[in-house]
């Protein structure tokens, strides 16, 4: 029997051949990045030196994962943050699928909201991939490899006072981010099973929050850098979950820093968003101090 032209498969391929021709439609140039870790000076671990190292990465074989940008935090400060990165990371975003990035949307806890979009089913499409190391649904602090977190975020996290009361309101990713023809959208492992299935290894990370799901969750830096990706997070494009109130007591943008900083030494590098986008890192309002957004 001959297949209709209207099979459910369609507007899946359809999704797909869109959003790669939109890719090809750009100027596919290399990303030229500058990837900033910290690299130990002494056997202590006591000293650290700050190092940059330049890298060129193809658009065919990346991908930028986004990291539970939703709606609507529990924490209203939390919130207020997300929403006022919001329109620079879609400006990011839009910059690097205009150059053939895969851009991976991960509103954890969402999926029943995009059941049966093209992204959705695009993530659902890849087959399961090896792994070099078994992907978790949550990879915790690994004591072998890293000390524990330089900031005490056992109270959940939240630098409002009085702190907000905690839940799960969050229904879907913020609407600010535009989810575009041949995105993706997952909160599992079938992001790494799409990277492999498009022989993707280089992986740029944004979103919230550095020192909870930026790390630990299926599609974001501790499971990816088990599986052998070069990943780099944006570190302008990103945030704590860190009450200024509790250890180290030090203002929420320099909990931050102390996170990224914990993640160049142990994980991975960062870039800013400067570096595709031209202009200045983001800056949010609040924050008095440029250092964790420099490129120096």
């Amino acid at each position: 029997m001959t297949r209709s032209r209207f099979s459910p498969s369609w507007p899946l391929r359809a999704w797909f051949l869109l959003g790669s021709l939109t890719a090809l439609s750009a100027l596919a140039q290399p990303l030229t990045l500058k990837l900033r870790r910290l690299q130990e000076t002494d056997p202590a671990g006591t000293r650290w030196r700050e190092s940059e190292t330049a890298a060129q990465w193809e658009p065919a074989g990346t991908a930028a994962v986004i990291c539970d940008m939703w709606d609507q935090h529990w924490c209203k400060g939390a919130t207020e943050r997300v929403a006022e990165m919001a329109p620079r990371m879609n400006n990011l975003i839009t910059d690097l699928r205009r150059r053939g990035v895969l851009i991976i949307h991960c509103p954890s806890e969402t999926m029943k909201f995009y059941a049966g979009t093209p992204g959705r089913l695009l993530a659902q499409s890849a087959p399961k991939a090896p792994t070099a190391t078994p992907l978790q649904g949550w990879c915790n602090l690994n004591s072998v490899k890293e000390p524990p977190l330089p900031i005490d975020d056992s109270d959940g996290g939240c630098d409002d006072q009085p702190q907000c009361r905690q839940g799960s309101p969050w229904r879907h990713e913020i609407s600010t981010l535009e989810i575009k023809p041949g995105d993706a959208v997952t909160d599992s492992t079938e992001a790494y099973n799409l990277m492999r299935e498009r022989g993707i290894t280089n992986v740029l990370i944004m979103g919230v929050h550095e020192n909870m799901c930026v790390l630990g969750r299926p599609f974001s830096i501790r499971q990816l850098v088990y599986q052998g990706q070069h990943v780099a997070l944006v570190r302008d494009l990103t945030d704590t979950m860190y009450n200024s109130r509790q250890k180290p007591f030090v203002n929420h943008f320099a909990g931050t820093d102390l996170v990224c900083q914990h993640i160049e030494k142990y994980w991975c590098p960062t870039i800013t968003s400067d570096q595709i986008l031209g202009g200045h890192p983001f800056h949010f309002a609040a924050d008095t101090s440029a250092a964790r957004n420099s490129n120096n």
